[in-house]
């Protein structure tokens, strides 16, 4: 015996077409509740074919939306415009630490997009040039050298202590903002502590023809040029880093040495000096 199959797509009510004559069925045949299937199989009614292409225009866009939700930005080596100033007469180590060389910064704004800011290489490159216009001359280190291998006057290790950043939707403008705080540990000849410096420096870039990734990167930049301008005007009157030429500091007052090696424990700092300028804004470059 066949059944009857029928679509539950919509409402219907089961009603059995009866001939003129009345007392049989249409086609003879007496049927139970048993011969009757309901399947649930949708119907592909436009309703439903509409809804469904919705849904799938729905997911793209979502898809599409997330995709768009995170933007990695690699800050190019920047070029610090030649200063006019006198070298000072002293040598230089410049070491470098590995998550300086490598410094990468990762936020969420406004729970909606994230920023990756890798800054890498542009680091070491900005006081490799600047150094090179302070100082006759420069000795670059790296993470595992051991300064008491090298012959110095003085050493400088920068590190990154702050890193801040906006985008127009936080500050309701078209600029893109970078803030960055170095902090500059310089030792004698022979590994003393001799001064700590923090330079806080800001830059600003218009979004006006420019990509949201291409303006923070300008904006990093414009921040690190800040932060030379600081340094080539402050840091010997701050640190007095230029009294280390005439060999090392008297430490006879200060208690233990401390050395400046890779392998030292982490070193005490003196009070630091904090310059903020009024940063650079590339409106008015």
């Amino acid at each position: 015996m066949n059944r009857i199959i029928i679509c539950t797509c919509q409402s219907t009510n089961l009603k059995w077409r009866r001939p003129a004559i009345v007392g049989f069925p249409w086609n003879s045949v007496a049927r139970r509740c048993s011969d009757i299937a309901v399947t649930s199989k949708p119907c592909l009614g436009s309703d439903h074919l509409i809804a469904s292409i919705n849904l799938r225009s729905s997911l793209v866009l979502l898809s599409l939306f997330a995709a768009g939700c995170a933007s990695n930005v690699i800050v190019e080596e920047p070029t610090i415009p030649k200063p006019h100033i006198d070298k000072l007469p002293m040598d230089v180590a410049l070491r470098i630490p590995e998550e300086f060389n490598n410094f990468v910064h990762e936020e969420n704004v406004l729970g909606r997009e994230t920023w990756t800011i890798n800054l890498g290489r542009a680091n070491a490159s900005f006081f490799e040039q600047l150094f090179g216009y302070m100082f006759e001359n420069v000795i670059i280190l790296g993470p595992d050298d051991n300064a008491l291998d090298y012959k110095f006057d003085a050493l400088v290790e920068p590190q990154i202590e702050g890193f801040e950043f906006s985008v127009p939707n936080q500050s309701k403008t078209d600029a893109f903002a970078v803030w960055i705080r170095y902090r500059m540990q310089i030792f004698d000849s022979v590994g003393n502590n001799a001064s700590t410096w923090t330079v806080s420096a800001y830059g600003k870039s218009q979004k006006e023809g420019l990509g949201g990734t291409k303006s923070l990167q300008r904006a990093a930049v414009l921040a690190m040029r800040d932060a030379a301008a600081l340094i080539l005007l402050q840091m010997n009157k701050s640190t007095k880093i230029s009294a280390l030429a005439d060999g090392p500091m008297d430490v006879s007052g200060l208690g233990s040495q401390q050395v400046a090696d890779a392998d030292a424990p982490e070193y005490s700092a003196r009070p630091a000096s904090i310059f903020a300028i009024g940063g650079i804004d590339d409106a008015r470059e």
